[in-house]
């Protein structure tokens, strides 16, 4: 069937094309400047012909010929970062540059043993040392490390300078079986509140059994906790440095909305309403400044709208502030904001955002109530439904939807018994 294939690609074929040609078009492909990624090789070009992305019409199997066409299609795809991260496997050097460190770095993350070899090659260096085996690492792993080691300043490590110590060195591997994690640290990975993982044990059988800790305290082996969540899309293999937007406007509406960029977020969502929410993540200097003079009011500023790996849109009335701004080294500028959880819910699918607000009504509905009913017990008034509209006043009390006080009155409202029917 193969041999079929490929003497109909012959068939059609108005030249055959080689490796370089090919890994060059890819490269190309994956646009200017190739942040935290290797350009494409040869070599690459064998990978990706032997997972039956390409057809192989010739010339050593390992660098070969293939059709013109078929290379320009799969430049055209738009998952094709994805597509090379699962068919092409690195080398040491490839696999320090797609994760944006130096190569020690890269070695001090072997020596932990956060990721193995999933093959090796030979490569005849000739005058320097003549035959040596150069170990292979998956791309995916290594596109993974910053999502499931929250705990290391990956920026951080990306940006130092040749010389400096790393950071890294002054770890030690966990022993064999000993890399696990408490229900906060599973959290942490998935960027979500430690009860979502907690009702993912309770909902999901084949949650990670804990492997050791206590009942009140359970340890999962981290391993097992990263297949699990990839298996139900809890997490996702990055592509590229994963990015927040927020679109603030200053207090009171003083001024217009700014929209900003946040790379590599960490988004620290509170389940107590007395607490505060945070968010952090590195910024160019300019967005910072420009931030904190539209935050610097009493009162804060409103975050109209936050888009960030992980979660739903949010928004918050009013409230956030700079509470931190971080440089590492000569390296880039890490801001965390904050604001009080309570004020913190979905935001509007409008272009301008803003806060999606539940009414608990003044009574209760009749036949002919038009209102979007809401599991907490609220509804989103209309104002044309003659039980809540704007003829009557709608609300005993405004909480935000999905936020602290809506979950609250949601648990609360499901717990509570049914009424005994007449």
């Amino acid at each position: 069937m193969e041999a079929a294939d490929a003497e109909a690609v012959r068939a059609a074929l108005r030249g055959p094309a080689g490796a370089t040609w090919a890994a060059d078009l890819l490269t190309e492909a994956l646009g200017e400047p190739l942040r935290f990624r290797p350009r494409v090789t040869p070599a690459a070009v064998g990978h990706l012909t032997r997972a039956g992305l390409l057809t192989y019409l010739g010339g050593e199997p390992a660098y070969p010929d293939v059709h013109p066409d078929q290379v320009n299609m799969l430049a055209r795809r738009r998952d094709l970062p994805a597509l090379l991260d699962r068919h092409v496997p690195l080398g040491p050097d490839q696999a320090a540059h797609r994760l944006g460190v130096r190569r020690t770095d890269f070695d001090h993350v072997v020596r932990l043993g956060w990721i193995a070899p999933v093959g090796s090659v030979d490569v005849d260096y000739k005058r320097q040392g003549g035959l040596t085996t150069i170990p292979l690492y998956s791309a995916e792993d290594i596109a993974l490390l910053p999502v499931i080691r929250p705990s290391v300043d990956w920026h951080a490590l990306r940006t130092l300078t040749a010389g400096r110590r790393s950071p890294l060195a002054a770890l030690t591997p966990d022993l064999q079986g000993e890399d696990r994690l408490l229900l906060a640290g599973v959290a942490r990975i998935a960027r979500v509140g430690r009860a979502a993982v907690v009702n993912w044990r309770r909902r999901h059988p084949d949650f990670p059994a804990p492997t050791a800790g206590t009942d009140v305290h359970p340890e999962f082996d981290r391993s097992a906790v990263v297949a699990w969540l990839l298996a139900h899309d809890k997490i996702a293999v990055p592509s590229d440095v994963p990015a927040a937007t927020l679109t603030v406007e200053p207090s009171l509406g003083a001024g217009a909305p700014e929209r900003f960029r946040m790379d590599d977020p960490l988004l620290e969502l509170t389940d107590d309403p007395e607490g505060e929410d945070l968010l952090s993540g590195w910024m160019t200097d300019t967005d910072a400044d420009t931030l904190a003079e539209l935050t610097v009011a009493e009162t804060g500023a409103s975050l109209r709208k936050l888009t960030a790996p992980g979660t739903t849109p949010l928004a918050v009335p009013d409230g956030l502030r700079v509470v931190d701004r971080f440089r590492a080294g000569s390296g880039g500028l890490r801001v965390t904001l904050a604001w009080p959880a309570h004020l913190r819910g979905t935001a509007s699918p409008r272009t301008t955002g803003g806060v999606i607000r539940h009414a608990l009504p003044y009574i209760a509905h009749s036949t002919w109530c038009r209102c979007a009913r809401q599991t907490c017990g609220g509804i989103i008034p209309t104002t044309y439904c003659t039980d809540h509209g704007t003829a009557v006043t709608p609300a005993m009390e405004w909480h935000p939807a999905d936020g602290t006080r809506c979950t609250a009155l949601r648990h609360a409202h499901t717990a509570a018994p049914a009424s005994p029917e007449a």
